[in-house]
């Protein structure tokens, strides 16, 4: 059977180029998602976030070849934002919340996620309390391709914020969201590729 390959079949959500911050029309879509808050870099309950989303997320794939399907785990994704938009800016990591994600086909079931949560459960210790699939519909967005360590968004962003959205007479309109196509574990920083998404409305 074929693969489905969604950085592929959706490219223009997540192939953007690198240059300028660009508009995309982003459908509702279906979410794996986990709740935390913290530094993601030093708590626990991240790691376990994560760990929980990919091992639910490849037992919905295999259990989609009963269907005929088949595809690539999409990559993650995050959504990040702090009760003081300054932290966020600043990178004070102890004051982020975030909610990190992997998208889902339209394929797979809510029982299929049960079964799959099931199955990980064999496994790994207490599923995280938020572990849920939820449909997340962000709309009108502006995105852009950053190349390099996470570290290094602070002034994509200021732009985003600054001079991008006010000189379109635009405001927020939802969480900074970040997909995340590299594993980080085996890229150097410095190639690293990450999609900065900002749903936005007119102001």
């Amino acid at each position: 059977m074929d693969k489905i390959d969604f950085k592929t079949e959706l490219k223009h959500l997540y192939q953007p180029g690198s240059r300028d911050f660009v508009f995309v029309d982003v459908p509702a879509m279906n979410f794996l998602m986990v709740d935390g808050q913290s530094d993601p870099n030093t708590t626990e309950s991240y790691r376990v976030a994560v760990e929980w989303l990919y091992s639910v997320s490849y037992a919905m794939k295999f259990a989609s070849k009963d269907l005929g399907q088949d595809y690539f785990v999409p990559p993650l994704e995050g959504l990040w934002w702090a009760d003081n938009p300054g932290d966020f800016l600043a990178r004070n990591k102890a004051n982020w919340h975030w909610i990190m994600m992997i998208m889902v086909p339209d394929f797979i079931t809510r029982t299929m996620f049960n079964a799959a949560v099931e199955k990980s459960a064999e496994k790994l210790t207490e599923a995280p309390a938020s572990l849920r699939l939820e449909t997340l519909d962000e709309g009108r967005a502006l995105q852009i391709m950053h190349l390099g360590s996470y570290d290094d968004e602070g002034p994509a962003l200021e732009h985003l914020h600054e001079v991008e959205m006010p000189g379109r007479g635009l405001t927020f309109n939802g969480h900074h969201h970040e997909i995340y196509l590299n594993d980080p574990r085996k890229t150097a920083p410095a190639k690293l590729k990450t999609i900065l998404r900002q749903p936005v409305k007119p102001a």
